[in-house]
């Protein structure tokens, strides 16, 4: 049978391709841009999006297990339950949806409530699925590399209560060994979560530590200026994602992204090899 990807084109759905691919699965890919649709040999691509009811009704034909990847738009949690809806109309009984980690708590944060939206349908439905709760990407930072390098900040204001950085690599690897697991199995799994982190909870100045450390020159973390990262922000953005954006690094500064007990032993054991670290990042970034 067939495993469905979403979101396939992006960070994490390219490394879920890829991944699943690695373990001998068959493999489609829904995209909206085909042109995009760079992957390995053998996989299927599909044309469409989540308001496309027609081309997701001809994509979840003969689908046996799904990603469910809704990017941060305006209307997510409308496209995951359309998504999920026709998925369940298709017969499709094994899921993986991406979530966010603290999903449940970051309560005014447009896209993690919506996500959490999607994790109350998924358990009122009975809806058989690995429900994904990945922390705040290390991939991330590729975007500010020119500033850190060239004025010598670190300038996300991820604060001092922590986040377990995770690699979106990691994310897709154990987001395919969830697929497949779902995919072999005689009978619907029930409903599981896991939490997504990386090995270190770092605060603002460890990361400029780090950055330090690797530049060899100092690197400083200016503070949790949020009203200057969401004026940032709004220069290739939308103001609504700004906004979104900022509230979220808000909650950095009050609540951090702490992993709970027992997460990193558990994602260690599923990869069987450690988890990728930000200062693996910075010194592969660095060059």
């Amino acid at each position: 049978m067939t495993i469905l990807v979403t979101g396939a084109t992006g960070n994490v759905g390219r490394n879920v391709v890829t991944q699943l691919v690695n373990r001998g699965a068959d493999v489609r890919a829904l995209v909206r841009d085909p042109v995009k649709a760079d992957f390995p040999t053998g996989v299927e691509i599909v044309q469409g999006d989540f308001l496309d009811v027609d081309a997701l009704r001809q994509a979840y034909s003969g689908v046996s297990t799904l990603f469910l990847l809704n990017a941060v738009v305006a209307d997510e949690y409308t496209q995951a339950l359309i998504a999920l809806n026709l998925a369940r109309e298709a017969g499709i009984e094994r899921i993986v949806y991406l979530s966010v980690i603290h999903s449940d708590t970051y309560v005014n944060v447009p896209h993690f409530a919506g996500k959490f939206g999607v994790e109350r349908m998924i358990e009122a439905m009975e809806i058989h699925a690995t429900i994904l709760r990945p922390a705040y990407y290390i991939d991330n930072d590729v975007t500010i590399k020119d500033v850190v390098v060239g004025h010598g900040v670190y300038p996300m204001p991820i604060g001092t209560k922590g986040l377990a950085m995770v690699d979106t690599r990691d994310v897709g690897e154990i987001a395919a060994i969830e697929l497949i697991r779902r995919e072999r199995s005689a009978t619907p799994l029930p409903i599981t979560r896991i939490n997504l982190v990386g090995p270190d909870t770092l605060t603002g100045p460890d990361v400029a530590a780090i950055w330090s450390e690797v530049l060899g020159r100092p690197i400083t973390y200016p503070g949790d200026d949020t009203d200057a990262f969401e004026q940032n922000l709004r220069q290739f953005m939308p103001s609504w994602m700004a906004l979104d954006m900022r509230v979220m690094a808000e909650r950095f500064l009050t609540a951090g992204m702490v992993p709970e007990a027992g997460d990193v032993a558990r994602l260690t054991s599923m990869l069987g090899r450690p988890l990728r670290s930000y200062r693996d990042f910075a010194a592969q970034v660095a060059g």
